[in-house]
């Protein structure tokens, strides 16, 4: 028998040594079931289904769609726009034809950074004229593409285009048309199509696989941690091109910027669409062929991180509403629109007050087009629409398509602009320092107040973390387990927030003579921290229930009980795309670091639902959870009283990977770490891991708030952190 029990010992050692518990857990502190958390189903994806329910008034739309277009502007990096720089435009090569004309443009919608096209116009120069832009899709060769002649001849025959060389050229086709009706169009590239060469094709559209090179702390390329953490994307620098094409289209002699219009299809369509939900000034648009509940957009050029999450592209398009919005299927993803999607955007602009301003084309006998029953219906709907005066029905007619050499912009006078990948360096580096210099702007003490600061910084971080504490209600805890101890009480169980399908398990250690305030403890290593490997409160939340107080611990998600085989969760889930960009895996779902914040501000809900209501409630991040805690008081500003947060120096822009457990996109870009802590102001805080300087971020926004001495930094040995933090709440 002697020699067994050791043998009994190292075996229970070694089980608890593996699954990660601490003898606590083995002792009754578990919920005693796997947590039933929606989180646990697989990741979404683009091609998941997305359906859209639309709001019941204008007024609850008018705050889902500001909350919408906010994350939109993040998700894109233009949270807030880039500066306005001089475009710069230069307008060359005129071919004119009848009753239009043909010209090539290059402008610089960042420095250095070109678009390109080609501008289309009436040759009649009087009055003033409807603006059109036309981004082209993933047609091979972009502006340039060609219809292969059996394909013309298949389509003629089908009935989906009237003339060879219309249905050869279709996307010239539109614009000569458009032009024909009095309209000046700019037809212009994508990243990496045609012209638009500083940035490859294979970069912008088929990017794969990370480069080393590339994922850097400073001098970062696109794709990469870096340029994530910064929301830099191709998705971004097409919508501000987008934008400034506009400007463009604006500052030419003889436009009318009060009628503007956008049609593109494919992802042509994903620019039109998403163009039209984030600037006011179109006032119709037709995105082709891109819009549905199924496939989201399958490009890189068509995703980026916060995109899609929790919408979809039905809800983008109904930011567009109530102005005239033309729409159209085909057998591709959209095939179903007709029945799914459609019905419901429907309802929406008859809720907004216009059902006649929504049209579909539903033509789903043909392939993925924009051919000339599409075109057709895009014809009628911007001569109405834009009051062009054009007799019904409009026609088109054939006409002589221009060669590539006709339409290319650069030439021996007008050299091709310098690129690869110093040059995409060099991009984001500016995009990188114009939102540094517009950010230290609204922060004081440049800014008078920190009105600005929390509107556009705070802004950001709400659309980053995705909830305030206001958005987490009906928080419910069910006791699974209660033991009684000699002064106090351990309550197990869940605290289910019903709304979003989450549940996380609960341990309450509470006094026999409670004071009314509770701790919510957080700690790296989740709800069992609370204990010594005897069972026993640790020492620190012991001293915290002789005072009376209550403490909560929590298995935050992929912690503790959500941990079947206790490993610690090292690296996030991702999607089943194969390519490393992350706009695939957080442009439909939060990261992992987010879910958790969301966790522990349902842990406050809960605290601020308990009987009797708490009169105090503090919060504890340490041991690997203070940034955690950190972006909690951001976020539930008013109802923590005081928090004791040691952060570690933890910093979202040195992660290198973008699968690390706290990896945040955009966080850097904002801030970092000290920005959320800033916006707790003028929360109580006493803060171990940060350097005590006056001039940092945190002690300028506590001293614009007047709240000096709210602030408490501490610096100390790491032995001595967890004792001091206690001797401070307990004061």
């Amino acid at each position: 028998m002697s020699r067994i029990k050791p043998f009994f010992i190292v075996v229970i050692n070694f089980f608890l040594f593996t699954t990660g518990s601490t003898m606590a857990d083995q002792q009754g502190f578990l919920t005693g079931a796997t947590p039933q958390d929606r989180r646990l189903e697989p990741l979404k994806d683009l091609e998941g289904y997305f359906p859209f329910t639309p709001s019941s008034t204008p007024s609850e739309w008018s705050q889902r769609a500001d909350k919408l277009r906010l994350q939109l502007s993040v998700a894109t990096g233009l949270w807030p726009l880039p500066e306005r720089h001089a475009l710069n435009a230069v307008i060359h090569g005129r071919i004119e034809r009848d009753a239009y004309s043909v010209e090539k443009v290059y402008f610089e919608s960042m420095p250095g950074f070109y678009v390109c096209g080609n501008l289309y116009r009436p040759i009649d120069p009087s009055g003033k004229h409807p603006g059109i832009l036309c981004p082209h899709g993933h047609w091979p060769n972009g502006r340039f593409y060609k219809n292969a002649p059996e394909k013309v001849k298949s389509d003629i025959q089908q009935g989906g285009e009237q003339f060879e060389q219309s249905g050869g050229s279709p996307l010239q086709a539109r614009c000569v048309q458009l032009a024909k009706m009095g309209c000046v169009v700019f037809h212009y590239d994508m990243i990496g199509y045609a012209d638009s060469q500083q940035i490859s094709l294979n970069l912008a559209h088929r990017f794969a696989k990370q480069r080393p090179e590339a994922n850097t702390v400073e001098n970062w390329g696109l794709f990469s941690p870096q340029a994530e953490a910064h929301a830099q994307s191709i998705m971004g620098l097409q919508t501000y091109s987008s934008i400034r094409a506009l400007d463009f289209l604006c500052e030419l002699p003889g436009v009318d910027a009060e009628r503007l219009a956008v049609t593109g299809a494919s992802g042509g369509g994903t620019q039109t669409f998403l163009l039209c939900a984030l600037d006011s000034r179109p006032v119709a648009c037709f995105p082709a062929v891109m819009v549905s509940t199924a496939m989201q957009g399958g490009c890189t050029c068509e995703n980026s991180c916060y995109l899609r999450v929790e919408t979809g592209n039905i809800e983008i398009a109904a930011l567009f509403a109530p102005k005239p919005q033309l729409l159209s299927t085909a057998n591709d993803w959209t095939r179903e629109m007709s029945t799914k999607g459609f019905p419901e955007l429907l309802a929406h602009y008859r809720m907004m007050g216009a059902p006649e301003n929504l049209q579909l084309v539903d033509r789903t006998e043909f392939e993925h087009n924009y051919n000339s029953i599409s075109r057709h219906a895009m014809y009628q709907w911007f001569n109405k629409h834009l009051k062009l005066g054009v007799a019904n029905p409009v026609k088109e007619e054939d006409f002589q398509p221009l060669t590539t050499e006709q339409m290319c912009v650069w030439n021996a006078q007008h050299p091709v602009p310098s690129g690869g990948f110093d040059f995409e360096r060099q991009l984001l580096r500016w995009w990188h320092e114009d939102a540094e210099r517009q950010i230290s702007a609204l922060t004081p003490p440049a800014a008078s107040s920190t009105d600005p600061y929390r509107e556009v910084i705070g802004g950001a971080v709400d659309a980053l973390l995705g909830r305030r504490i206001a958005d987490v209600e009906n928080i419910q805890f069910v006791e699974t387990s209660r033991q009684e101890r000699k002064y106090y009480h351990v309550s197990v169980g869940w605290a289910q927030n019903q709304a979003h399908g989450e549940s996380l398990p609960i341990v309450q250690l509470v006094p026999k003579t409670p004071n009314n305030r509770v701790v919510v403890w957080l700690d790296k290593n989740g709800k069992g921290a609370l204990f010594s490997d005897d069972e026993h409160p640790r020492p620190a939340v012991a001293r915290l229930l002789e005072t009376g107080t209550t403490v909560v611990g929590v298995d935050l998600l992929f912690q503790g009980e959500f941990l079947a085989d206790g490993k610690p969760f090292e690296r996030t889930r991702r999607v089943k795309n194969p390519r490393e960009a992350a706009a695939y895996s957080f442009g439909y779902n939060p990261t992992l670091f987010v879910r958790r914040v969301h966790d522990v501000l349902t842990v406050l809900a809960m605290v601020q639902n308990m009987r009797p209501l708490p009169a105090r409630i503090d919060l504890v991040g340490i041991h690997g959870a203070g940034h955690w805690a950190a972006a909690a008081c951001a976020q539930a500003r008013g109802v923590i009283e005081s928090a004791a947060i040691d952060t570690a120096g933890f910093r979202f822009g040195k992660l290198l990977d973008l699968h690390h457990p706290d990896f945040v996109p955009g966080a850097a870009k904002y801030g970092d770490l000290p920005a959320m802590l800033a916006l707790a102001a003028p929360t109580t805080l006493w803060l171990a891991g940060e350097a005590a300087d006056p001039n940092s971020i945190v002690a300028r926004v506590y001293q614009a708030e007047g709240a000096n001495q709210e602030l408490k930094q501490w610096s100390g040995a790491a032995n001595q952190m967890e004792a001091a933090a206690i001797d401070w709440l307990t004061r």
